[in-house]
C-alpha cells in the first residue's frame, strides 16, 4: 500500500534522532568549550555553508557539510579529505544536535570509536553567550 502524502511514517526523524543518541557520546557546551585548544580534538561544523555564512561558528572548527561528511571520512571515497582523518578526535555538531546526532551514528558505524557530537548545536552554544567566529573561506 502506498503511503498517502502528510500521512505518519513508519519511523519519524525524531525517532530516528532519539534512536542516534542510545548510541552516541553527547557533550554539552562547557565540555566542547574545554577542548577548543585540545590539538587531539578536531570541532566539525556540519550545517549548510549558508548557517555559516549568516551566523558564524564555533571558534576554530572546520566545515564538513552533512551532505559530503561520510564520503569526506572515507579512505577508499575519492572524495577523501586526510585532514578528517589524523587521528584526532572529532566533536561534531550542527544547528540543534538532530543532524550530528544522525552523522555521529552513522561514522560510529563505519567504524570511527572516536566521534562525539555537541547537544543543543550551535543554537545552544550561541544562547549559553560562547565564542563566535565569523566564517571565511579557506
Amino acid at each position: 500500500m502506498t503511503r498517502a502524502p502528510g500521512a505518519p511514517l513508519s519511523l519519524s526523524s525524531a525517532a530516528l534522532v532519539a534512536s542516534a543518541q542510545e548510541t552516541i557520546t553527547t557533550l554539552d557546551q562547557q565540555d566542547v568549550l574545554a577542548m577548543l585548544e585540545d590539538p587531539t580534538v578536531q570541532i566539525v561544523d556540519i550545517r549548510d555553508i549558508r548557517e555559516l555564512e549568516r551566523d558564524g561558528m564555533i571558534p576554530g572548527a572546520r566545515h564538513a557539510p552533512r551532505g559530503m561528511l561520510e564520503f569526506w571520512i572515507d579512505p577508499e571515497s575519492p572524495y577523501y579529505k586526510p585532514e578528517l582523518d589524523d587521528g584526532r578526535r572529532l566533536v561534531l555538531y550542527c544547528g540543534s544536535g538532530w543532524r550530528s546526532a544522525l552523522s555521529a551514528e552513522v561514522l560510529q558505524r563505519m567504524g570511527r570509536d572516536d566521534v562525539a557530537h555537541l547537544g543543543g548545536g550551535f543554537s545552544g552554544w550561541r544562547k549559553a553567550g560562547l565564542p563566535v567566529a565569523e566564517y571565511s573561506k579557506g
